[in-house]
């Protein structure tokens, strides 16, 4: 039987991208439970286990991302009883642990971290009575929250129970072993075949085998799936970090999102998942978008598609403020919702909210198999592949030409004509060559940086489509270069940006030979006329910006509604360049999380 140890590191240094600030596992070494935590990196955790490491066939580990609590040792999962017979390993938020731990503390339980997981340990050891599974359940109907959990303990040496409500978590099945894991990549190593857990799902894995529950411990059946990706997709390659790997990866990741779904001689898409007919479509007379960060400005971009193409009202929604107020909702109402992951807490909240309300469900994410994937009424696979580094990159622009492939077909079905749909299929088409002729010149990018690599605050400014565009370019520099950066819709500026404007303020202004050029030229030269350092992404020579552009990086030409995807190209490499010539964690910023599970 493999030792269990050098399998939980590798799949925790999987899981290395997800964002996180201590680290440990805990082993049933045949005596009892083991435990080994640290502070920091990985490699921190490697140091310690290094110095005394535990053998078993059985562990869990976990890397924490802090809510409650600072990051550090004690804090560090897994988290044991009192008794030191039980361990958990917790990924979401317990609500009511503040309750939880007055009611455990008045029965004499000691806490020994800050944290609300701890709980959950305690719960286990109060409720137990002989059988892992029951005292587990009987802990999760007192507790209100998110979990993804793992429970060993040392009284029933050989069982694992896992459980899961809001938090991604999957079964591997092996040859004779058994994993778990909130993210198929730690564990791909060992197995392509997987069982998804759903809300309410206790899974209890044994040497014999495992079986899925619900609270009330009726067995559940479940599909088994296989993972069609492999290693190479969550390798380097040869790049120096994801990020890089991945902003140059987008020819080829814009082309798989559109592979099979392009059909240029009909100006049109077809897109199997959406599980809608015409003419429920067609019936669809207003559309809410909702999405966090990265994904919330692809759905700025894909509103404005659709209400100029489709003529249909959209509204793009916060995913986190969506559920918090009262949405006008109707049974004509399609709810689109983007996520990476698939797993984002907000995201997935809103999107059940909205179904609860009777509007019909479309999800945009790149996860095959994820919660948002299995549980939205249909849905557009991005086909991105794997993307590792936390800020993210070809995933946005792939989620842009889903909206894209969307709204050209939801056009031409009500009354685009195809003459102007094959204009747009064939702008997408050409998309993946103009993108690489950009990377192709990243060395003028990268000097760029280098003028700029000791900026305290940048200001980005775009019209029309390209608004959207600047706030993803600022966002990209604050996630990773920690620099403040703003994105503003350039009309805006004059209304309180402008004062801060000096001859220290680089200011990047989108400015592509579209409908709205010449308007961005006024507000070029009102940053001009106070001293700004401007860098302008243009399209072609322009007489009318002569002599007012400090720097200029052209892109190729396309049509006003893909114009976003490529003036992102140069602005994800300038963050990029910037972060790594200021010495930052690229791959890794702090305080983020790839897949952000928790409210």
């Amino acid at each position: 039987m493999k030792d269990s140890t050098p399998v939980l590191l590798a799949g925790l240094k999987r899981l290395e991208y997800r964002g996180y600030d201590s680290a440990g596992v805990a082993i049933m070494n045949g005596r009892g439970v083991e435990t080994r935590k640290a502070a920091g990196k990985i490699a921190r955790l490697e140091a310690v286990i290094d110095l005394d490491p535990p053998h078993g066939s059985l562990g869990i580990g976990h890397t924490r991302w802090a809510t409650h609590g600072p990051p550090n040792t004690i804090n560090a999962h897994p988290h044991l009883s009192q008794d030191g017979t039980i361990a958990v390993v917790h990924n979401g938020i317990i609500e009511n642990a503040t309750a939880l731990k007055a009611g455990l503390e008045a029965r004499g339980f000691v806490f020994r971290s800050d944290t609300d997981s701890e709980v959950l340990a305690h719960l286990v050891e109060a409720a137990y009575a002989g059988n892992l599974e029951a005292a587990v359940i009987e802990a999760l109907r007192q507790v209100e929250g998110t979990y993804g959990i793992a429970v060993i303990s040392s009284n029933e040496k050989d069982k694992l129970v896992a459980a899961r409500k809001g938090s991604p978590l999957l079964i591997g099945l092996g040859d004779g072993e058994y994993y778990v894991a909130s993210d198929a990549s730690a564990i791909l190593a060992h197995t392509r075949e997987v069982v998804y857990l759903d809300d309410g799902d206790i899974a209890v894995i044994t040497r014999e085998g495992y079986k899925v529950l619900d609270l009330d411990s009726i067995a559940r059946d479940k599909p088994v799936s296989r993972i069609e990706w492999d290693l190479q997709q969550i390798e380097r390659g040869g790049y120096p970090h994801f990020m890089l790997k991945e902003i140059f990866e987008q020819p080829i990741s814009v082309e798989n999102t559109m592979r099979g779904r392009l059909i240029l001689e009909e100006g049109f898409s077809k897109l199997g998942g959406l599980n809608i007919s015409k003419e429920d479509l067609l019936k669809i007379d207003n559309i809410i978008i909702t999405a966090c960060g990265t994904s919330w400005h692809s759905a700025l971009i894909g509103e404005m598609m659709i209400e100029e193409l489709c003529r249909i009202p959209v509204e793009v929604e916060y995913a986190s403020e969506f559920r918090y107020r009262n949405p006008i909702v109707t049974p004509t109402t399609l709810c689109i919702v983007i996520s990476q992951s698939g797993e984002t807490a907000d995201t997935l909240a809103a999107m059940r909210e909205a179904k609860r309300r009777g509007a019909r469900t479309l999800g945009i994410v790149n996860v095959v198999g994820s919660t948002i994937a299995r549980e939205d009424d249909g849905g557009i696979y991005v086909h991105a592949g794997a993307e590792i580094g936390v800020a993210s990159t070809k995933a946005f622009t792939s989620q842009v030409i889903a909206l894209a492939l969307f709204t050209l077909k939801l056009a031409r079905l009500r009354d685009l004509s195809v003459e102007r749909g094959r204009e747009i299929a064939q702008a997408l088409a050409n998309l993946p060559e103009q993108i690489q002729s950009i990377l192709d010149r990243a060395p003028e990018i990268e000097a760029l940086a280098e003028e700029f690599k000791r900026a305290s605050n940048f200001l980005y400014l775009g019209r029309g489509y390209n608004f959207p565009a600047a706030l993803e370019g600022a966002l990209k520099l604050k996630e990773i270069s920690y620099i403040h950066a703003e994105g503003y819709p350039a009309a805006e500026m004059k209304h309180g940006p402008i004062a801060l404007i000096d001859e220290m303020m680089p200011v990047v202004c989108i400015a592509p030979h579209d409908s709205v050029f010449e308007k961005i030229v006024s507000n070029i030269q009102e940053v001009k006329a106070r001293k700004g350092k401007i860098i302008a992404i243009t399209t072609r020579d322009e007489p009318s910006l002569a002599g007012k552009l400090d720097y200029e990086f052209r892109i190729p030409e396309t049509i006003d509604l893909l114009t976003p995807v490529l003036a992102t190209i140069p602005l994800q490499l300038l963050a990029y360049y910037i972060a790594v010539m200021r010495g930052c964690n690229v791959d890794q910023p702090r305080n983020l999380a790839k897949s952000v599970t928790v409210e």
